[in-house]
């Protein structure tokens, strides 16, 4: 740890011995003390770099953006919790789970969403929408992913009067999972693109996306 502090210029000894050994002072060691009282606070290297070497930081304000960011994890682990605790009530009473369901859990824990959405979004697309509807709407919008795909591939103009049926359709679909909120469909867009092989495993790559936007153009 002391290494690698030394390495970022974080944190150096005052002084080394004739054979290159380190030696630490008693300001050293209180340096290092706030160093290790701002990580438990949460703060990344970087940020507990800047807040020493700032002699003029204002430690009101940085304690309201550390305490914001800290709510906004504690939001996101309660929405979590809520869905351990549907599984878990399913498992309890050996009702069937079905992969669905282990997926949208799974979605919540690995892809780190409050990046990207808000608690409010999140919470819009999340819990407003029923276990089934969600999954017609899902598979409905695959269904006619895979139609544009075909199109795509047989080298059909993204003007065809099909395709562009079929890109409205889809867009329909894509309103209906985000609400028709330009909000929530700027995140959503930002998301996958971020993250292409969230969009890839429903069939959509950079490719498709371009001609889809082509033949929503038309419309």
């Amino acid at each position: 740890m002391l290494h690698h502090y030394d390495k970022i210029s974080l944190f150096s000894p005052s002084q080394y011995s004739d054979t290159g050994h380190r030696l630490y002072t008693e300001s050293d060691i209180v340096r290092l003390q706030q160093i290790m009282s701002l990580k438990q606070l949460g703060f990344a290297l970087e940020e507990i770099k800047e807040i020493m070497e700032n002699r003029n930081f204002n430690p009101v304000e940085i304690i309201k953006v550390q305490l914001d960011d800290v709510k906004k994890r504690i939001r996101l682990q309660e929405l979590l919790c809520s869905r351990l605790e549907k599984i878990y009530e399913l498992l309890n009473s050996q009702q069937e789970v079905t992969p669905e369901q282990f997926i949208n859990l799974i979605e919540v824990i690995n892809m780190n969403k409050d990046k990207y959405f808000t608690q409010e979004q999140q919470e819009k697309m999340f819990e407003q929408f029923g276990l089934e509807e969600r999954k017609r709407y899902v598979s409905e919008w695959a269904k006619i992913t895979a139609k544009i795909r075909v199109e795509y591939e047989k080298g059909t103009s993204p003007e065809n009067l099909d395709v562009t049926q079929l890109a409205k359709q889809w867009n329909e679909f894509v309103n209906k999972l985000t609400f028709a909120d330009p909000e929530i469909s700027k995140a959503a867009e930002r998301y996958y693109r971020e993250n292409p092989e969230i969009g890839e495993k429903f069939g959509i790559d950079e490719q498709l996306s371009d001609y889809i936007k082509k033949a929503m153009s038309h419309i």
